[in-house]
């Protein structure tokens, strides 16, 4: 029986690739032993050209899923747009489950293309938003994408969509630590990111998963701008008490912060509202503005505006 080729492959940019016994046969062991396989992508020059009119490029990230990732980068994006001198636009790279288009009341939109790259889709003016979901013909479509075509999407989010002069550019992510982070990361090497804001809930199966992505930020040194943790208790509507639906039984994210010697940015309470707000496309700062979450939301984002304000100024010192 032939050995197959897949039994260890030393990868694409190895000095050993097209040259092992575990390359014969492989379709591309020609173009591995060339070398060309280990010269950069073009377009990560052509990324870093496009999003030099970006001021602020700001990652959200999770090592667990369902913590609240996309529901956070949608209100970020809704509070700093708030302000209407600012230009902002989310981009949703969670290629398998995006639920951007839902949260930000954007369902059925399309994306057109132009002269200068596809359109994204505009809540209001000065907020723009991209997503996979726009290029599905139904919400309930799945996408089935080994990691290169994923890859080959969200260089295609990064070089060919229209963004236009932006104050900030924020970026959904799937959880994890795999190929749409290690893309997502590669493709913006150019570009300067002011940095990651990390989502966790409060358990301990949460934290571990977010300690990982911790890892991976540190790895590939990207900054961290801090922490949120979400779910973080849950007071009763009716008799006003704090109910623990998530325990920290190991400290919650305060004590994984204090561990790691990360900003813990703020703890957003259990709220039913903010849910709701999100399967009906509205705001939940516009829609309960009074509300203890709405609170903790908005000085989460000016810890990240004054975060992002800090980064210039250090950068104008060392210029």
């Amino acid at each position: 029986m032939p050995h197959h080729s897949l039994t260890y492959c030393p990868g694409t940019e190895s000095e050993q690739a097209g040259k092992t016994s575990s390359c014969q046969g492989c379709p591309n062991q020609k173009i591995c032993a060339s070398g060309a396989t280990k010269a950069p992508d073009p377009a990560i020059a052509e990324i870093g050209v496009k999003l030099s009119t970006v001021k602020h490029k700001i990652l959200v990230l999770s090592g667990k899923g369902g913590v609240g990732k996309s529901t956070f980068s949608a209100h970020l994006a809704h509070a700093l747009a708030s302000d209407s001198t600012k230009e902002v636009a989310l981009l949703d790279v969670d290629i398998c489950g995006p639920s951007i288009p839902r949260i930000m009341g954007l369902e059925g939109e399309q994306v057109h293309q132009s002269g200068s790259g596809w359109s994204p889709v505009y809540v209001d003016d000065n907020l723009a938003v991209m997503s996979i979901g726009f290029l599905l013909s139904s919400p309930d479509d799945a996408v089935i994408w080994r990691g290169p075509k994923k890859n080959g999407m969200i260089k295609q989010f990064l070089r060919d969509v229209d963004w236009g002069e932006l104050d900030y550019l924020i970026v959904d992510t799937p959880p994890g630590t795999s190929d749409e982070h290690l893309s997502i990361v590669q493709y913006l090497s150019s570009t300067h990111v002011d940095g990651a804001v990390i989502i966790t809930t409060p358990q301990e199966v949460s934290l571990q998963d977010v300690r990982k992505e911790i890892r991976f930020c540190q790895k590939v040194k990207l900054p961290i701008i801090g922490v949120v943790e979400n779910m973080s208790g849950f007071v009763c509507p009716t008799c006003k008490n704090t109910s623990q639906i998530f325990p920290p039984t190991t400290g919650g994210a305060a004590q994984m912060c204090a561990d790691l010697d990360l900003p813990l940015l703020g703890k957003v309470p259990l709220d039913p509202r903010i849910a709701r707000s999100c399967d009906e496309g509205k705001s939940f700062l516009s829609e309960v503005p009074d509300s203890p979450a709405a609170k903790v939301y908005l000085s989460i984002v000016q810890s990240i505006k004054d975060y992002c304000s800090n980064r210039v100024t250090e950068e104008q010192r060392s210029a």
